[in-house]
């Protein structure tokens, strides 16, 4: 059975994902820090996939999030190829980027977003061994991922590859994830949650404010508030979240919008940042400023506009991975079968629909 919230959070995040790129707005790292949230959506389906599937559900995990990196790699790569790339070995990354797959000057750009996929596999692949553990010490292993981050932070492990660093900033959402579907969040009282959801952000806030960036106040140049701030949030979004969001399917349209954004969030994701990159010039030959809300505004329309036309065009790869009926647009009535009356089975969408990967990033 579908959950709405979860949706609706994971529509948000995304959305959130896009602005950001678009603006630049360091304040909507703080409002709603969606790299975290979506990484415990992510782990919470991780580990009711986990529980249902074993190990297996790694392979599952892979076939759904593979194919529409492959489209994005099908078109890119060979113009990278054309336009300075060498062709070598490490070239194979964009079939499994388990490490960073190579891109020259424009197209490390335009594919900056791709970090996230690295990390989704890492995260995947470790979860079998994770979720034994958490199962069995879940406290100690909820906590590992943020004092790795506070051994990396304070110094005191300077020469850390990337992938533990990596670990260190998202892999306690994840974890959260795990609590979550366990229904941990849910059993904790206020008295516990609501304090330490306060006093997790109070500290990044105040790490944050007092090591500010390079871009100010932005999350995603300060990675022990960023976990810190995230996930005061996250155990507040999933640990009390509503029992019921109805209101979200009372409005067909938005019904159908957060569907549609929930079965194409790979391939939002995926090529979005491309064409924040193609419309950047515009602030230069409009004789727009950076902050101009108009231009803004105008490039954030243009970006979901453009985004829109692809998916209509790849989206559907999702469906194929998911082993859905691919569809133009999701979220349609679908005929009835053939012999079986409207009337006897009545169509109900928000409790039956197939589940989604999760995404987003930024």
């Amino acid at each position: 059975m579908r959950n709405r919230y979860l949706d609706l959070l994971r529509f948000l995040a995304i959305v959130r994902v896009v602005v950001y790129h678009v603006t630049g707005w360091a304040t909507l790292t703080l409002v709603f820090p969606a790299m975290s949230v979506m990484f415990a959506l992510a782990g919470s389906l991780m580990a009711a996939s986990l529980q249902k599937w074993g190990p297996g559900a790694v392979l599952r995990r892979l076939r759904r999030l593979l194919p529409s990196l492959w489209v994005v790699a099908a078109v890119f790569v060979p113009a990278m190829l054309l336009t300075g790339l060498p062709l070598t070995p490490r070239v194979l990354l964009w079939l499994f980027p388990i490490a960073d797959p190579p891109a020259n000057g424009w197209g490390a750009l335009a594919l900056s977003v791709i970090w996230y996929l690295r990390d989704y596999l890492w995260f995947v692949l470790a979860s079998p061994v994770a979720h034994w553990l958490f199962r069995r010490a879940p406290l100690p292993t909820l906590l590992a991922p943020y004092a790795l981050l506070l051994v990396l932070q304070v110094g005191l492990w300077p020469a850390a590859p990337a992938p533990a660093r990596d670990f260190a900033l998202y892999f306690g959402a994840w974890l959260l994830g795990f609590a979550h579907q366990a229904g941990m969040l849910r059993r904790l009282a206020n008295r516990v949650l609501l304090p330490l959801a306060l006093v997790l952000t109070a500290a990044g806030g105040a790490w944050i404010v007092t090591h500010p960036g390079p871009r100010g106040y932005d999350l995603n140049d300060n990675p022990l508030a960023n976990a810190l701030w995230s996930a005061g949030f996250v155990l507040v979004l999933l640990g009390r979240g509503p029992a019921s969001t109805a209101w979200v399917d009372r409005s067909a349209a938005f019904s159908r919008v957060v569907t549609i954004f929930n079965r194409r969030a790979l391939t939002v994701y995926l090529w979005h940042m491309p064409f924040v990159v193609l419309l950047t010039p515009l602030v230069g030959v409009m004789g727009w400023t950076h902050q101009d809300p108009v231009g803004l505004a105008v490039r954030v329309v243009l970006v979901f506009v453009l985004v829109g036309i692809v998916t209509a065009a790849v989206g559907w790869v999702e469906d194929v991975a998911a082993r859905r009926p691919p569809e133009l647009v999701p979220g349609g009535r679908r005929p009835d079968r053939p012999g079986v009356g409207r009337a006897t089975v009545p169509r109900q969408r928000t409790a039956r629909e197939p589940e989604t990967v999760e995404i987003n990033a930024g």
